[in-house]
């Protein structure tokens, strides 16, 4: 059995040998942006769950690397498309592909990506390949519509908060739990306990992404590596502020709504009394609470999963890395 830090070097080296042939490949304007997004690094956790999911049930690990792959690979072309739309200029302390290079290329590169997903997974020697490229077909969409979802609700102030989390469980929920059923899957697992570590990564993914909002008004700027207060800036539709929204009275309600309206703002003086508003509603305490909530969950259906505890404690771990970081 193979630990965490193991595992992390083999997906590391699988992608350095890719990047080392994206690197020259021709053409070279298509071939670079893609090299250059997967150098850049970032937590690799999606394709390390593969890995995880397949060590549960197996010893030969390197076997999900292609699956590994194609998830990785997925997951970073998603981004070349989001900073686009989101008109983002940093990703990973670096500027974005849209920036270094162009938009052009940000799109049609991140066409390519999606095609040597496709690649990657055909290179599965599992048995169960058909089973595996029907669950990554089906996320895939998913992830746009979650994506689409997050775009719609930026014209809404009525989003609840049950919208809130089927969105985040879209666009950020299913690829984890995908990564964690494929890998399971590829490792000889049976449908039922496959399907349960796919609702582990879904309870994992949106865990994951609330401790995201939270820390981006909650955290330490030193630590989370980017400015706090980004999502308040924005308005983001966060579970945060969709909640107050819900629960505020006057004239912590009229308050809030003119903070979204304002269209011209001190940023640093809008952070600080929308966070004030927030600390009145507990909103805080609430989103922690629904976090925890759903690692309960995870480690419920982990606890069910037949494998060795030592290998189950491996993942559980993670979990608490992720569900409980401060960056």
């Amino acid at each position: 059995m193979k630990t965490l830090e193991q595992l992390s070097a083999m997906i590391d080296s699988a992608v350095q040998m890719k990047n080392q042939v994206w690197a020259s490949q021709m053409p070279v304007n298509l071939y670079q942006p893609v090299s250059y997004s997967m150098s850049a690094g970032g937590k690799r956790l999606r394709p390390l769950m593969v890995l995880l999911g397949y060590q549960l049930f197996d010893d030969q690990v390197e076997q999900s690397i292609p699956v590994a792959m194609a998830i990785e690979v997925f997951h970073n072309f998603t981004l070349l498309h989001d900073d686009i739309m989101d008109h983002a200029n940093v990703r990973r302390g670096l500027p974005t592909v849209h920036k270094k290079f162009s938009a052009n290329a940000a799109i049609l590169s991140g066409d390519a990506m999606s095609f040597l997903a496709y690649g990657f997974l055909l290179e599965c020697t599992s048995d169960k390949l058909p089973q595996i490229m029907k669950l990554f077909t089906s996320t895939a969409l998913e992830v746009c519509e979650g994506q689409q979802y997050d775009m719609d609700f930026e014209a809404r102030l009525d989003v609840t908060a049950d919208e809130y989390i089927m969105m985040i469980r879209l666009k950020t929920a299913v690829l984890l739990g995908c990564a964690l059923k494929a890998g399971a899957l590829a490792g000889g697992a049976n449908e039922e306990d496959a399907d349960k570590l796919y609702e582990v990564g879904i309870r994992l993914g949106i865990a994951f992404q609330l401790q995201d909002d939270l820390l981006d008004t909650y955290g330490d700027e030193s630590a989370f590596g980017k400015k706090i207060g980004g999502d308040i800036v924005a308005n983001k539709k966060t579970y945060m502020l969709i909640k107050a929204l819900e629960t505020a009275r006057e004239p912590e309600k009229s308050a809030l709504m003119d903070w979204i309206m304002a269209k011209q703002f001190n940023a640093q003086e809008k952070i600080a009394a929308v966070k004030s508003i927030f600390d009145k509603l507990n909103i805080q305490t609430q989103t922690s609470d629904l976090i925890q909530s759903y690692l309960e969950g995870v480690l419920s259906l982990l606890a069910e999963i037949p494998a060795a505890p030592e290998r189950t404690a491996l993942l559980e771990n993670l979990v608490h890395k992720l569900v409980n970081r401060n960056n």
